[in-house]
């Protein structure tokens, strides 16, 4: 979001499951917080492969600026499956089946 190399979609849709995150956080007795949370999570995992793979700039437009901005954005869905993982977990303490 920092370089404005994505589209708006890309940032509203991760801040919106941070959001979320936050609220499910907060109302621990909610399953339906943490399940909606879990479903972003997994929904912008896919949002984010398309917007790299079709945002990517060629070669010859990197700037420095550019490359940390795809670096942690790439950094960012790697660590999406484990946060998943960690959700997942997290629901199943509260009582999911």
């Amino acid at each position: 979001c920092m370089n404005y190399m994505f589209p708006a979609s890309y940032a509203w849709g991760n801040f919106s499951v941070l959001a979320v995150g936050i609220w499910a956080i907060v109302q621990r007795d909610s399953l339906d917080a943490i399940m909606m949370f879990l479903t972003g999570l997994l929904l912008t995992v896919l949002t984010d492969i398309i917007h790299v793979s079709v945002f990517y700039p060629p070669n010859n437009n990197l700037t420095d600026a550019k490359r940390f901005s795809i670096g942690m954005a790439i950094f960012s869905l790697l660590l999406k499956p484990v946060s998943c993982y960690l959700v997942y977990r997290m629901y199943r303490e509260r009582g999911g089946e």
